[in-house]
């Protein structure tokens, strides 16, 4: 192997700082900040390593060290916006330094070889740091950063229009554009941070990356859920005598899905439909108000297998008819034993002409034991605004109970709930039902394929379907799906569709209570 091709090989390996390195470290910093006197001295290095030496992190190639980042965590509130930098670091020894009661991981320092700037190390150097972040479960990361193009323009902008101009992109700034483009944010603008640093005109950001995975009091047990078991009924259509029959049917798959430890069991809309046999020779609008009558018993019912078998029930949905209306509504049967309901609020044509169905007037996400949910009954998922409504309140899964008699019918609900999921950066559950129901007049026939869809990115499925049920048969679906996704999606996704909304331009406005 020739020398020249040794020369060009690199052998990089990320690892703690150690006193060992300090004459490379030295070196770099004295190359870096020549005319500003801010290279430490051996003693400053010793204190910072003994002080928390998994926060200082470096980059060595062939043995030597090429890229730095140096850190420490502080009890933030003790210092507050307006601190300077040799008060964070207690004047570079690092005394400030508290992992017990700590909540910040504060960078004081990072620098790279100027030769290899190239390689991006500053990026692996802010990946190692946030990745320390998690692990110590710190609420963010904040640094001081310096403004070296400023005083290029300092006589024709203040600092703040300078920052404004770097995020828009119109200006490079080659410290505050690396750290804008590795997901901090500015706080605000500090004075006096380094008044030796002339390039910055003694200016300073502060800036604040946020831990999304930080959880402030950890409990032992009964944690949120990160992990969230879906289970989906594809349910048949099939005559039930009764009440008793229809119920040993859905204890039947209420069984199945908590056996496997779901947290939650979808049933489809209409799946009592089945009972209005027992009033074929009523007028339709007549015999759906009769059905009305099984409601609330169904519901007693739903609620105790909810309890007994420790899964959350969302009840596909039911019509509820209280003399004046007739509604169709879906029940939210938690295992704790309290009951939440939401009205389908569009009303199909057929389901206004044929039975009087009258839409419900408000939209509500649930809290359960297993993050926030909403549900849309059949047609309301092809409205997007309903989506976004429930989004803005943090929902994390949409569950959709749905029944459709044809092929194009299941294919709008489908499709509007793909679109739902990636645009609200949700999971979207939907199940209806399969099999066929003659002589019961406008149930007669049914389509469905159960699944669960998910925001498309790249820790999500190719496909964006989580999972999926083979077309018009009776089955089930069980899939897990992983909330911290959704949140790290919304923070660091590919596109982020909900934080990249121009509210100045347009907003979504609900108007009754």
């Amino acid at each position: 192997m020739s020398k020249q091709k040794e020369e060009l090989e690199h052998r990089l390996k990320l690892r703690n700082v150690q006193l060992s390195d300090y004459d490379d470290i030295r070196e770099l910093m004295t190359l870096i900040y020549e005319q500003k006197g801010m290279a430490y001295t051996r003693q400053e290095l010793k204190n910072q390593i003994k002080a928390f030496p998994e926060g200082q992190i470096c980059i060595e190639d062939n043995g030597k060290v090429v890229a730095v980042a140096l850190s420490v965590v502080v009890e933030y509130s003790q210092f507050g916006d307006s601190h300077t930098y040799d008060e964070i670091t207690g004047f570079g020894k690092f005394d400030t330094h508290n992992l017990e009661n700590g909540d910040t991981l504060y960078g004081t320092d990072v620098f790279v070889h100027p030769e290899y700037r190239g390689l991006r190390l500053g990026r692996r150097l802010y990946d190692a740091r946030k990745e320390l972040c998690e692990n110590l479960n710190l609420r963010s990361i904040i640094a001081g950063g310096r403004i070296p193009g400023y005083s290029k323009y300092a006589e024709q902008m203040t600092p703040r229009k300078y920052i404004d101009l770097v995020k828009n992109k119109e200006i490079y700034d080659p410290v505050l554009s690396f750290q804008l483009a590795n997901e901090f944010h500015v706080r605000k603008v500090i004075t006096k941070y380094l008044p030796e640093d002339k390039d910055s005109k003694a200016f300073a950001t502060l800036l604040e990356w946020n831990n999304i995975y930080y959880e402030k009091d950890e409990k032992l047990i009964g944690n949120s859920k990160s992990i969230v078991r879906l289970g989906l009924v594809q349910w048949k259509m099939r005559r039930f005598k009764d009440v008793d029959d229809l119920m040993q049917q859905v204890e039947f798959f209420v069984d199945t899905v908590s056996g496997y430890k779901s947290d939650f069991c979808l049933l489809p809309e209409f799946f009592n439909a089945p009972l209005l046999a027992d009033f074929n020779d009523m007028d339709a609008s007549e015999a759906i108000r009769n059905l009305a009558d099984y409601t609330e018993e169904v519901l007693s019912r739903m609620r105790d297998l909810a309890l007994s078998y420790n899964v959350n029930i969302i009840a596909g949905s039911m019509p509820e008819y209280d003399g004046k209306k007739l509604r169709n509504v879906s029940y939210l049967c938690r295992r704790d034993g309290t009951i939440d309901k939401q009205y389908k609020l569009h009303i199909t044509p057929d389901e206004q002409a044929y039975w009087g169905l009258q839409g419900g007037n408000g939209i509500s996400v649930f809290d359960t034991d297993a993050g926030r949910i909403g549900i849309l009954i059949c047609y309301d998922v092809e409205f997007p605004e309903l989506g976004r409504i429930l989004a803005e309140q943090e929902m994390d899964i949409l569950f959709v109970p749905f029944w459709t008699d044809t092929k194009n019918a299941y294919l709008r609900v489908s499709t509007c709930a793909k679109a739902r999921a990636v645009e609200n950066e949700c999971y979207v559950a939907i199940t209806g039902s399969v099999g066929n129901l003659p002589r019961v007049e406008n149930m007669d026939i049914q389509h469905s394929q159960a699944a669960i869809y998910s925001p498309s990115d790249f820790s999500f499925p190719h496909d964006a379907v989580i999972a999926e049920a083979s077309l018009n048969t009776e089955t089930t679906i069980v899939a897990d799906v992983d909330l911290d996704l959704l949140t790290k999606l919304r923070k660091m996704g590919s596109v982020r569709n909900l934080a990249q909304r121009r509210l100045d331009l347009y907003s979504i406005q609900w108007k009754r209570n």
